[in-house]
């Protein structure tokens, strides 16, 4: 007898643009603001139990940055394929 196990997704539905942008914080929104002329645009938003942390990209350098602005260029944010 086979027995199908079902692996569940905790992937929420996709959120809108707009919806991750209002989730960051307003120290992460002066931040990217400023990374946009370099092609930086957001990704998404990891809602964390210290804040927000806001997963930014250029062409396939990822960094983030935290509730208080604070940029990495160096983060170990792990991407799904």
């Amino acid at each position: 007898m086979q027995i199908a196990q079902q692996v569940q997704d905790r992937r929420s539905p996709k959120l809108e643009q707009s919806e991750h942008w209002h989730s960051m914080s307003a120290e992460q929104k002066m931040a990217l603001y400023s990374l946009h002329r370099f092609g930086y645009r957001l990704l998404f938003v990891r809602h964390l139990p210290s804040g927000p942390l806001a997963v930014i990209a250029q062409h396939n350098q990822v960094a983030s940055i935290s509730q208080h602005g604070a940029v990495d260029f160096d983060t170990q944010v792990q991407l799904r394929e």
